[in-house]
């Protein structure tokens, strides 16, 4: 395991593959972020939770504990670290459980590095926010985007980066219907490439979390809106 000097924080990384660990701490490192390396889920669950890193990219298939179960750990203990999914799976399955377990984005193997550092980067750029916009309000659900809080019915909600930029983005525009491309430009940073699943699942889960509060629409064949 390494730990380094950064300006931009300490992303973790778990990861069994050595040359695999290798050029994703080698490329992060670059980039001006600290990496701490892991090689077993176990391992890394105690070093997400001792280290408090700004990010967490974990492989699936781990020994000890699969990287999904860290990501569900972290979760329940409302740790809300962005997680990144590193994986050779491509299974369209473990693609919505790692997303429906809190997961901010996946990429699978094999994959470009600088692509998993530039997804790092987006989405510490999602959960660093705006500090000049004012609370959105729409219906029950308040959101703000300064100390990045959302509240339905005036109780707290607990959303991971991602899905907090997925409701913002909404909530920017009351009544506009963006297209699933649109949202995974604006709030992923990349094309269609990245499935359009991906929005599905993200808003499924704000829904979810939104209970009766909730304010996102489905517009049958062309996307979503925010609606009171």
């Amino acid at each position: 395991m390494t730990v380094d000097a950064a300006q931009r924080g300490l992303v973790l990384v778990v990861e069994d593959e050595p040359a695999i660990a290798d050029l994703v701490r080698l490329y992060l490192t670059r980039d001006g972020f600290g990496v701490h390396l892991e090689r077993d889920g176990t391992a890394g669950l105690a070093a997400a939770r001792r280290l408090r890193p700004v990010a967490c990219v974990l492989d699936i298939a781990l020994p000890g504990l699969a990287g999904t179960e860290i990501c569900r750990r972290l979760r329940a203990a409302d740790d809300w670290t962005p997680v990144i999914f590193l994986t050779a799976r491509d299974d369209e399955v473990d693609r919505v459980v790692g997303l429906e377990l809190g997961a901010d984005d996946y990429v699978t193997k094999p994959f470009s590095p600088r692509e998993l550092v530039a997804r790092v980067r987006a989405v510490l750029r999602r959960s660093a926010g705006t500090p000049a916009e004012q609370p959105r309000v729409l219906g029950a659900v308040t959101l703000d985007p300064v100390r990045r809080a959302v509240t339905a019915g005036g109780a707290p909600v607990q959303l991971t980066s991602t899905e907090f930029d997925l409701l913002a983005h909404l909530m920017a525009r009351p009544g506009r219907v963006f297209t699933r491309e649109e949202l995974l430009a604006a709030v992923w940073g990349y094309a269609a490439h990245g499935g359009t699943r991906t929005v599905d699942v993200h808003v499924a889960q704000v829904r979810a979390k939104l209970g009766p509060a909730g304010v996102i629409r489905t517009h049958r064949g062309v996307g979503y809106a925010a609606d009171a």
